[in-house]
């Protein structure tokens, strides 16, 4: 969804976002909300939550609740800062989050590559304040990734990139949640 928040809207995010500190034990930049991903784990536990999410997420919390494919307050936010040459792997999200992942653009506009299992390969360029929404099979078959690299080609022009900063915003699966609960 293009222009789902407004530059203002995006500007406002990134200053409350930079006025909180930053993790830096990956590749990029990270910030964790409502429940700390564990990357050695590569999943959620239980002590690892980390509270209620910032108040500066609750205006996009409520606008995406609204959204009928997420329907849903979100319970868990991670930020990723990328700047040129950086990255992520590809990946699905694990199960122990819902099955819908939303994914809020910030910054500058990078491509977001999914891969299918067949080989199939879809270059999804993601618009400054631009919101994707992960589903059915984009959620649970094929992995995205961000190919590290300092530019883009974009209508046969190089395109260099700038800072990104990645809002992805999930609720907790329906089995995580019956185990755990929420901790609120």
């Amino acid at each position: 969804m293009r222009d789902w928040v407004t530059a203002a809207e995006c500007d406002a995010l990134l200053a409350g976002i930079d006025s909180m500190p930053w993790m830096a034990d990956l590749s990029r930049r990270v910030q964790h909300y409502g429940w700390k991903y564990d990357y050695t784990l590569r999943d959620l536990s239980p002590d690892q939550y980390l509270g209620p999410i910032p108040k500066i997420f609750d205006a996009v919390i409520a606008k995406l609740a609204s959204v009928p494919e997420f329907g849903a307050s979100a319970e868990q936010i991670i930020v990723n800062e990328y700047v040129p040459g950086q990255g992520i792997a590809a990946h699905t999200d694990r199960r122990t989050f819902g099955d819908v992942v939303a994914s809020l653009s910030l910054g500058s506009e990078w491509p977001l590559e999914f891969a299918a299992r067949d080989g199939r390969v879809v270059e999804v360029f993601m618009p400054v304040g631009g919101l994707l929404l992960m589903t059915g099979p984009s959620r649970f078959e094929w992995t995205h990734h961000i190919r590290p690299r300092k530019s883009d080609m974009r209508n046969g022009q190089r395109v260099a990139r700038t800072r990104r900063v990645s809002l992805t915003f999930r609720t907790l699966g329906r089995v995580f949640a019956a185990r755990f609960g929420n901790i609120d």
